[in-house]
Parts: C-alpha cells; structure tokens; sequence
C-alpha cells in the first residue's frame, strides 16, 4: 500500500474523547448549537458521562480541527464552518454526505488550477528514476483495472510522483494533505462504466508529454484528463441529489 493512503477495510477504533468530538461535530454541523457558545468541559462530562479528563481531550480534538477555540477562563467558542480543517479524514467522516460532495467539488476545482501546472512543471525537471516508476505505475494501472479500491492507490501515487517532480515543497504538501478528499473523490468517479481504462489512457498521454519533456503538452494532457474527471463527478453527484 501507497503511503499514506488507508485500505477501506480497516476497522477504525476512535477514542473516546474522539467519538464524543464527533457526535458534537455533527451537532453543530446540523445546527443545534446557533449561538455559536460551544459546550464547556463541564457540559460534555455531565451530558456524555465521562471524565473531565477526557471532556478535556474533546475539546482539544475540536481544536485541533479548528472546529472551537478555547478561549480564557475556558469558554469556548464555535468557529465559523469556513474555517474548519476540511482536509482531516477525522473531519471528512463526520460530515453529511451532501457536504462532502461540495467539498468534491471544491477539490475539482483546486486539481484544475494546480495540477496542469504541475505537470508542466515537472516536465521540464522530471528524472529519468521518476519516468521508470510513472511507466511502471501505469502498467499497474492497466492490470488494476477490475480493482478499483487497488487503482486508486496507484492513480495517487501516480499523481504524486508528478507533483514531486515539480520540486515545489509547498505544493507537493498541499497536493499530499487533499489525499483523503481525493480518495474519496477517486472511489465515486471510478464508479462509472469504463472509468479506469478511459484513466489508463489519460494517464498515458500525461505520462508521454513528461517523456517528451514538452510543458504544453503536459499540461494540455492533465488538463483533459481533470475535465474527464469533473464530467464523472458532476454526473455521479447529480444522480445522487
């Protein structure tokens, strides 16, 4: 396994103080809490039963999220949900299935701004080390494609390899913190009939303009094959609203 990236049969054993932070995750994302004064170490051990040691550790799960602050004297604050951590898997898994969607969406829209350029960019430094292993990746892809949980390891990775060709560290940690969001929105495009193979052949051409170290051929070749991809998820989402 990639790194990373999380097999869908893993079972996930949360703490407590996690799964207290989720179950008020969810409570403010459905509106119960308006007046935007969040629950207080106190609140959570009397009406969960726990600990004050672990109402303290919740708070700090929603903290660390950006979900409260703590201020002073221990009040605690809700934040606005703009400013929430959106690219935390803990986040993703307590959020409403029609929000996470936008949230598909809003990450279409940041591949189509970043990753053309990317691949524009990595064309003009990338290896020859890292054109073995994208040809490697995509002789993979092609024999995973009756396997779509097992694709989608390697399509990242794929994507991976490109953006660190880049040799940008600030956009290759943007691009490997969105992973969750892109797991995700790689197991509902995959979905579609004929998906993975119409991938093999997009990830084909990306990977022949890098051979060819041509910038605008590489960043035409994302370019079509992140349109293919907004094309499956706009179609998936509308069936599923």
């Amino acid at each position: 396994m990639q790194r990373g990236q999380e097999s869908p049969d893993v079972v996930k054993v949360r703490t407590l103080p996690v799964q207290v932070a989720a179950h008020l995750t969810r409570r403010i994302v459905s509106g119960e809490i308006e007046d935007g004064r969040g629950p207080s170490e106190l609140d959570i051990a009397r009406e969960f039963g726990v600990s004050r040691v672990v109402a303290r550790e919740t708070l700090k799960v929603l903290a660390s999220l950006d979900i409260v602050d703590v201020a002073q004297g221990r009040r605690v604050v809700v934040r606005p949900p703009a400013e929430w951590d959106y690219l935390s898997p803990l986040l993703i898994e307590w959020l409403p299935a029609e929000l996470v969607g936008e949230l598909l969406q809003e990450l279409d829209q940041m591949r189509v701004l970043l990753e053309p350029e990317l691949a524009a960019m990595a064309a003009v430094s990338v290896t020859e080390e890292t054109l073995e292993r994208l040809r490697n990746e995509i002789g993979r892809m092609a024999a995973l494609e009756g396997d779509p949980n097992a694709y989608l390891e390697v399509d990242h990775e794929f994507h991976m390899e490109i953006c660190r060709a880049a040799e940008n560290r600030i956009l290759d940690r943007i691009m490997y913190s969105a992973r969750w969001l892109g797991t995700a929105s790689r197991r509902i495009t995959n979905e579609a009939p004929a998906a993975l193979c119409k991938a093999t052949a997009d990830h084909t051409e990306i990977y022949e303009a890098l051979v060819a170290r041509d910038p605008d051929r590489a960043r035409a070749a994302m370019r079509k094959h992140l349109a293919n991809n907004s094309t499956l998820l706009a179609e998936k989402q509308s069936k599923r609203s």
